[in-house]
């Protein structure tokens, strides 16, 4: 029986997974020369070669390929066994989750609070971003779990919708008293690859609106301070700037866009890892701002 420690699997899957050993020695908060130490131990045991590099990515060789694959599920089935014995009560590791700001502003404060008070030795590391970006990075390994605006659709993603948002066209008060689009306003929105953006279009040319100027931002807090501040009108999510709007600084200039985003919680098809299973059935429960399916 050869001597090869569950800790060696754990590294030979991650590296796997994530194409480096930097990658995995972050994943597994060691060092490269530790990763390497352990590739060395594994090869040494079994007498095979199990990765090759190309350019600055670690390649599985034909023989590595076939231990990872038959290695994974054995891996995962033992994680599950003892966490589902413990009722994840004793689950550690770092899960990392990516989200756009309207779910940040919404769900994921509650979702992050129930992660520290059930499992408390997990860490989350959270990154705001939009969603083609964090697309590529779900698929790409460097996020576990991301919350995204769809619908998405990928044979490589695994989601569940949690819900959607209304929209509104809002300016400041001062703008929409002294006419809105009766005048030529500049108008703001989240870059093209977003949903909100498309949104923005489909209304502006629905209506017969032509605007002064469409300028770009990719941070929706700034769209709002931009728009509260006399700066033109925006498509914004209804959840972010409802108390803006009851409380009379912003008001609406456009009929509200029938069209809602939709959002979703989303994690690789080929993940194993049953924490970021765990986190990813407890998100799926979620709804967004309270919105029924």
């Amino acid at each position: 029986m050869k001597r090869i420690a569950i800790y060696h699997l754990e590294t030979l899957l991650w590296i796997a997974r994530l194409g480096t050993f930097r990658a995995a020695a972050e994943r597994l908060n060691t060092t490269q020369p530790a990763i390497s130490a352990r590739v060395r131990e594994i090869e040494e045991q079994l007498g095979i070669a199990i990765f090759r590099r190309e350019g600055r990515n670690m390649v599985l060789t034909a023989r590595g390929r076939r231990l990872v694959q038959e290695c994974e599920p054995l891996w995962a089935g033992f994680e599950k066994a003892l966490l589902t014995a413990s009722g994840f009560e004793g689950a550690s590791g770092v899960v990392r989750i990516g989200s756009g700001e309207i779910a940040a502003a919404s769900c994921l404060p509650g979702f992050v609070h129930a992660i520290e008070q059930d499992l408390p030795g997990v860490t989350l590391e959270l990154e705001l971003d939009l969603t083609a970006r964090m697309f590529q990075q779900l698929l790409g390994g460097t996020i576990d779990l991301a919350f995204l605006a769809g619908p998405v659709a990928s044979p490589g993603i695994r989601t569940t919708p949690i819900g959607s948002v209304g929209l509104v066209w809002a300016a400041s008060a001062r703008t929409a008293a002294a006419g809105g689009f009766a005048n030529a306003l500049p108008v703001w929105s989240i870059p093209d690859l977003s949903p909100l953006h498309g949104v923005t279009m489909e209304t502006l040319e629905a209506n017969r609106v032509t605007p002064r100027s469409i300028g770009t931002c990719n941070n929706v807090r700034t769209l709002i301070d931009i728009v509260t501040g006399g700066g033109g009108a925006a498509v914004l999510p209804e959840p972010m700037v409802r108390p803006l709007l009851e409380a009379g600084v912003l008001a609406e200039v456009l009929p509200a866009p029938a069209r809602k985003i939709r959002f979703e919680v989303a994690i690789r098809n080929t993940e194993s890892d049953p924490l970021v299973l765990e986190l990813f059935r407890r998100a799926s429960e979620l709804r967004i701002d309270g919105t029924p399916d």
